[in-house]
């Protein structure tokens, strides 16, 4: 398992496409920049609390979460953050941990984005550095 911090912007997608369209001017789109934490443990995207607030994020239920530790418990989910992370954009439901500080980077956004974690070096490595490329039977 690799665990390291990463650098990336996160937006509220909804704002993001009032913003394309011109319904809202791009200074007002709420985007934070924010650590992450790299881990290949997890499965998904966590957000700070705090984090989810200040970007107004929409609710999208429950998901029930298991810690490294052993522990159990529901946290809610919200639905369109907009993720940038080293030059590749994607939009991702997240869980939401009322106390965190960082973000947690999880396999499904490292899959969708198309990295792959090189724990020698702490870093995320494009599997191509030109494109993101999707896997097809």
């Amino acid at each position: 398992m690799g665990r390291f911090s990463v650098e990336f912007d996160i937006a509220n997608h909804e704002d993001v496409i009032l913003a394309r369209r011109g319904s809202l001017p791009e200074s007002d789109v709420r985007r934070v920049t924010l650590s992450g934490v790299v881990d290949t443990g997890a499965t998904r995207l966590v957000l700070p609390g705090a984090v989810v607030k200040q970007l107004g994020l929409p609710s999208s239920g429950k998901t029930r979460v298991r810690y490294a530790d052993g522990r159990r418990a529901s946290r809610p989910m919200v639905r369109d953050a907009e993720v940038r992370l080293l030059g590749r954009t994607g939009t991702f439901a997240a869980a939401v941990e009322p106390k965190r500080d960082t973000a947690l980077i999880g396999a499904m956004v490292l899959e969708d984005l198309d990295f792959i974690v090189d724990p020698l070096h702490e870093c995320l490595v494009p599997r191509d550095p030109d494109m993101i490329v999707s896997e097809l039977e």
